[in-house]
């Protein structure tokens, strides 16, 4: 439905508010058609439904621009990032991948941590789980644990969330 401005407005009584929001009450449309030309604005109906309708002073142009900045506005998707290690990644290596996992979740995204094995890496499940816990308390002051640690088949995932 279209907004209807100025002399678009056919109903008359109208209930008008003034454009620093003081109500001018219930008054004829052509008085606050005239009032609002005498403040060099627009005449707008913005709840058409009401008996009698609402209609405010205003400047239209600014109105409908963030009225449509409003509507078109996306807002940050989350999306989920992935790190990953293996049980014998250097300490060095975990930290670097630690930082990225925080600039992922300053960014509002979710991060995957996975520790993958690959081999007789499997016979040492506990040296990733090391890995994978020191990475998680890194991790605790920027997120929360959203799925804890995890083991599914060559895998550990583990996923943390910001805070």
């Amino acid at each position: 439905m279209q907004t209807r401005v100025n002399n678009q407005i056919r109903i008359s009584p109208v209930r008008v508010i003034g454009p620093d929001g003081t109500q001018y009450g219930v008054i004829p449309t052509d008085e606050a058609l005239n009032r609002a030309r005498d403040a060099g604005l627009d005449l707008v109906e913005v709840a058409p439904n009401e008996k009698p309708p609402v209609c405010r002073i205003m400047d239209f142009g600014k109105y409908k621009y963030e009225k449509s900045k409003k509507a078109g506005g996306k807002t940050h998707q989350t999306k989920t990032k992935e790190i990953r290690l293996r049980p014998k990644t250097g300490d060095h290596d975990v930290e670097t991948k630690v930082r990225q996992a925080i600039g992922f979740l300053k960014h509002k995204d979710k991060v995957q941590v996975s520790v993958i094995f690959r081999g007789r890496e499997m016979a040492h499940v506990d040296e990733g789980r090391r890995v994978m816990e020191s990475v998680l308390q890194e991790l605790a002051e920027y997120s929360k644990i959203e799925q804890p640690p995890l083991q599914q088949g060559k895998k550990m995932i583990a996923m943390v969330a910001p805070k």
